[in-house]
């Protein structure tokens, strides 16, 4: 029961946070500044809460470091979707291939990819040595596993869930490739699986509440993970699971 809870706990997470995010942008014009505000306030709460947490090694302590991570994860892409973080280059892919098509890219979410990397300082530094480490896992398994879509995203895949960047931001559809199939999806999904089924064995085989709990948050973050990487590459729309977030972008 306490893993079935744990898989409900994040399913409710990543779709609810993942719809607040669209519809925090999905707005008219005049309220960015109101909607980012209302975006730092909620990094500031999650990581004062990772800090208030990280000694607390029981289930309720592994349930606010998860919800925290996913806090500070909001910001940035709150940040990103406004247009206010993404890179030194707000320009369509130019007619390159190869690495060079691979700079304009990089280019192209410079910034986006810096804050990332302070985000997680941010979270990972309160969490050294302490307890309770569910904040720091968890912003890794979403950093690890975004950086992974993104890659697929950019060398092809299917689906590239247009409907999800607002206009200002579709610039950068022309830094995505359509393909049935690219080399990297496999092994990202591949090794993704074997980390997820590694992490489920160690929650049924946990000797605490607390490990039960925390593994069990983690497992089930990289499986929906996992589902949003077959999303990219299956006949659907992706969309369609949070279109009561993207009505006007319909």
């Amino acid at each position: 029961m306490t893993l079935l809870l744990t898989v409900v706990f994040t399913l409710l997470v990543w779709w609810l946070s993942t719809g607040l995010v669209l519809r925090a942008v999905d707005q008219v014009a005049g309220r960015q500044r109101v909607t980012m505000a209302v975006a730092s306030l909620v990094l500031v709460l999650g990581i004062a809460g990772i800090v208030l947490t990280r000694d607390l090694a029981t289930p309720f302590g592994a349930y606010m470091g998860f919800v925290c991570a996913v806090m500070v994860w909001a910001w940035q892409e709150v940040a990103f979707l406004l247009g206010l973080v993404t890179g030194p280059n707000r320009q369509p892919c130019p007619p390159v291939s190869g690495w060079r098509r691979a700079w304009f890219a990089f280019t192209a979410i410079a910034h986006h990819e810096a804050a990332l990397l302070l985000l997680g300082l941010a979270v990972l530094l309160p969490s050294l040595d302490a307890p309770n480490q569910v904040a720091a896992q968890t912003f890794l398994v979403l950093w690890v596993m975004r950086l992974s879509a993104k890659l697929n995203i950019f060398l092809g895949v299917k689906n590239f869930y247009e409907p999800f960047l607002p206009p200002s931001l579709h610039y950068l559809l022309s830094y995505f490739s359509r393909r049935s199939f690219n080399m990297l999806f496999p092994f990202s999904v591949g090794l993704s699986t074997l980390m997820a089924a590694l992490v489920w064995f160690w929650a049924v085989q946990a000797s605490t509440a607390y490990q039960e709990v925390a593994m069990g948050l983690i497992g089930s973050l990289l499986v929906f993970a996992i589902i949003e990487h077959w999303l990219l590459v299956i006949p659907m729309q992706p969309e369609m699971l949070w279109r009561w977030a993207i009505r006007s972008r319909s």
